[in-house]
């Protein structure tokens, strides 16, 4: 349970597909906090709407409204949503503890971002991004993370922290970038005690990989 709740349901604006609004969904659920998923219709351009550039500058999902309190940008969300709302252990104060999430959270912003959700853009989207570059840099990722997640069950320790949640959705999604978690048993491992955790709600898979799996 939270450790104190908002006044009135958190509005999260998300694109359903979006690995990067998902991590958001993903917390807000784990923490059992109420909220109401505004949709984002990227495809039409609504992420260019005047309204939706006065809540998110750089007009990208996710946005989180708590009232009148606006936070854009998925690893913003979950720090503010783990001070605000979560016990500490979702982003611990000792400084090896905060370090070992950051490390994580910067993984995320990296070859994650670079990697398996680069590899996903491309497949599902379309996007024109250097495929072949995205599958070498995850599989590089995978090889660095994979010995460390036979250490600990969870990311940065022996309990789940926001490092998880950041990580979690673009690996678990990569075989939609074309990507095998086959080759590696403690990531898949890992990703099954993210899924096993209360309140987990997983994001859609891609029409593209629904029909092909």
């Amino acid at each position: 349970m939270p450790l104190s709740r908002p006044d009135q349901p958190i509005r999260l604006h998300a694109m359903r597909l979006s690995g990067h609004a998902h991590r958001a969904a993903l917390f807000l659920s784990l923490l059992g906090l109420p909220f109401e998923t505004i949709e984002v219709n990227l495809a039409a351009g609504e992420q260019r709407h005047p309204a939706f550039l006065a809540l998110s500058p750089f007009g990208q999902v996710p946005v989180i409204e708590d009232g009148e309190t606006v936070v854009y940008d998925s690893t913003a969300i979950l720090v503010y949503l783990a001070k605000r709302y979560g016990d500490p252990s979702w982003l611990p104060e000792d400084p090896l503890g905060a370090a070992r999430v950051q490390q994580w959270l910067s993984m995320a912003s990296g070859p994650i971002a670079y990697g398996p959700c680069a590899a996903r853009l491309v497949k599902v989207f379309g996007a024109q991004r250097d495929h072949d570059a995205a599958v070498a840099i995850s599989t590089r990722l995978f090889e660095v993370i994979e010995p460390e997640l036979a250490k600990t069950p969870f990311a940065a320790g022996a309990h789940p922290t926001i490092a998880d949640i950041a990580a979690y959705t673009y690996i678990a999604h990569a075989p939609e970038g074309g990507i095998s978690l086959a080759p590696y048993p403690n990531i898949r491992a890992w990703l099954a005690r993210i899924e096993a955790l209360p309140g987990f709600v997983a994001m859609p898979a891609s029409a593209i990989h629904a029909t092909t799996a």
